[in-house]
C-alpha cells in the first residue's frame, strides 16, 4: 500500500525565481534520491488557499517515517524552508485522483 506526504505552502514574496530554480534543480532530484517519487503538484494563482499543493508517495509507511526522520530530508525540508511560509504537511494513505 502506498503512503503519500502531501505538503502546502505559499512562496515567500520576492522569491519565486529562486523557488522554482530550487525545486528544479534540487527538490525534486532530492526527493527521487530519497526513494520517494513526486505523485502530483498544483500552483495556485488565486483564491484563498495555499499556493502551492504537492505530494509525494513511497510504497510503505516505515519507508515514508525513516525517510523523514534522516537528516538528508532535514537538510532538504530546511533548504525548503528558506523560500516558502506556511508550510503545513501531512501523511495519508495513497489513493487515486487529488486528495485533501
Amino acid at each position: 500500500m502506498e503512503y503519500k506526504l502531501m505538503m502546502s505552502w505559499d512562496i515567500k514574496p520576492g522569491y519565486d525565481q529562486q523557488y522554482f530554480e530550487f525545486v528544479v534543480r534540487e527538490w525534486a532530484p532530492g526527493i527521487t534520491r530519497l526513494g520517494m517519487q513526486p505523485r502530483e503538484s498544483w500552483y495556485t494563482v488565486y483564491g484563498e488557499c495555499p499556493q502551492i499543493t504537492t505530494s509525494i508517495v513511497t510504497d510503505d509507511l516505515g519507508k515514508m517515517r525513516d525517510i523523514l526522520s534522516g537528516e538528508d530530508w532535514s537538510k532538504l525540508h530546511n533548504s525548503l524552508l528558506e523560500y516558502v511560509l506556511n508550510y503545513q504537511q501531512k501523511i495519508v494513505r495513497a489513493s487515486a485522483g487529488f486528495q485533501i
